[in-house]
Order: structure tokens, then sequence, then C-alpha cells
């Protein structure tokens, strides 16, 4: 009976896997190459996508995990969110979600995983990494595209990903229409540079041991005292994978297409 069970569970593992395969093959695989420097990323259209019509654009940006020049990994967490059906219904947008190389990081900073939590020291002043130099570069050529609603640019991403958004929102405030930062980390004295112009959901499990939960609440607690009213969400009982229960929030994409820089 043991072996009639796993059995069982081993055709649902590969089923599910078959079918996040198919589904992610809607994900493009495309490549930005600037000097040399290559980006690989995916891109997933609307359904019935016609160029005549302009659509949200989403950039989400993924975990240090997730690193590599397989144009595949990034998809591991928060592609099945873009690609429920429901959501692609009611919320048709274009997703890109771009892969960091092994080597490098979205943020500019430094990380000591001698002890965890992690050890952060971030260096804004340095610029940005060459990563997010090409992520700029992507967004920028993307913006010129007549298909692209330059009032709904929305920035999302988790750990690594979480501290790019915050780092993406201060180095181009004038840019997004929301941003969500999950498990993320960032440098609050840069809060002042997109406080009140850019509205921000943060998420964290108040039980992760690689970064810690007090990393988001001192960069909410920064934007409350610029004057901003980000939203917060703190899971009691989740660790570094509170994207999880995020994705599963009903308000989560409401909230977020909710929110144009166009604010007639």
């Amino acid at each position: 009976m043991k072996n009639k069970h796993l059995f069982l569970l081993a055709i649902i593992l590969v089923c599910s896997y078959t079918a996040f395969a198919q589904d992610s093959s809607l994900f493009e695989k495309k490549e930005l190459i600037v000097k040399g420097d290559t980006l690989p990323y995916r891109m997933l259209y609307p359904e019935n996508f016609d160029t005549e019509k302009t659509y949200p654009l989403i950039l989400f940006l993924h975990g240090a995990g997730e690193r590599g020049n397989d144009n595949q990994k990034q998809l591991t967490h928060g592609s099945a969110l873009f690609l429920d059906q429901n959501n692609r219904t009611k919320f048709p947008a274009i997703v890109i979600m771009p892969q960091c190389p092994k080597d490098d990081y979205w943020a500019q900073v430094n990380v000591d995983r001698s002890n965890y939590p992690v050890q952060l020291d971030f260096q804004f002043k340095k610029g940005p990494t060459k990563a997010m130099d090409l992520v700029l570069q992507l967004l920028e050529n993307y913006e010129k595209e007549d298909f692209v609603d330059k009032n709904k640019t929305y920035v999302m991403g988790l750990s690594m990903g979480g501290m790019g958004t915050y780092e993406l929102l201060a180095r181009q405030p004038d840019r997004f229409a929301a941003a969500i930062a999950i498990c993320g980390a960032g440098d609050a004295t840069y809060a002042t540079n997109y406080a009140k112009k850019i509205p921000v959901w943060a998420f964290h499990g108040a039980h992760d041991n690689v970064v810690a939960p007090l990393q988001t609440m001192e960069m909410v607690s920064a934007l409350l005292h610029e004057g901003a009213f980000p939203r917060l969400t703190l899971y009691d009982f989740a660790n570094h994978n509170s994207w999880d229960p995020a994705f599963t929030e009903p308000d989560l994409l409401p909230w977020l297409f909710s929110n144009s820089l166009n604010k007639e």
C-alpha cells in the first residue's frame, strides 16, 4: 500500500511538472545584449495580444537562488501567478522576468552569509550593478513600444529581487506606478526618493532566518516617516518563502493594477 501511494505521488508530481513546463513555454525566451553583456529574460504577452492596444508592464525580479544563464530558473517562483488563467483574463499585461547572472546581484549590496540572517551593507552610491544596468536598459527599450501603457509600469521582486525592487524605486522614482517587495531589504536612506510617489506593498515572514523581517520593517518605517502610506503584510507562520502566501493574496493583483501614474 505504501509503495502504491508513493507511485501515485510520483505520477502527480510528474503531471504537475509537465503542466508547468507546458505553461511556462508561454513565457518566450529572449535576451538583451549590450556591449557584449547578455541579460536572458522571459516574456509573457497577454492573451490575444494586439499591438494596436496598450497594456501594463510588470517587471518581476527573482531571488538569489534562481541566478544563472539557463533562462529558465527565474520562472521558479512567480510565473504561475501570471500564468493563472483567471489572472490572465482579468489582468492582461506584459510580464518580463529577467535572469541575473550567477556572479552578480540585482541590488548594489555586500552580502555576508557567514551568519544568518544574512548581513547586508548597501552601496547605493556606487551606482547600479551590471545586471541592474541591463534591466534598466531593458525597461527603457520596452517603454518605447506603443503597446506599453507608460502610466502602468510595475515592479515586483522577492528576496534579492525585493532588494532590487527597493533600489529600482530609489533610482527611478518617476517610472513605476506601484511596487511589491517580498522578503526584501533596502537602504532606508533613499526611501525619500520615492515615498510619496510610488505605492508599495511589502511582505515578510516573521520566522524568516535568511533576510531578517526587521529589514522590511525598516523600509516601511522609513516610508511612514516620509509621509507615505505603504501596505505591510507580516505572516506570523512564514519563514523566507513568504512569497507563497503572498501570491495567494486575493487583493494582490487588483491592488497592483489599481495604481497608475496618471491619477485622472
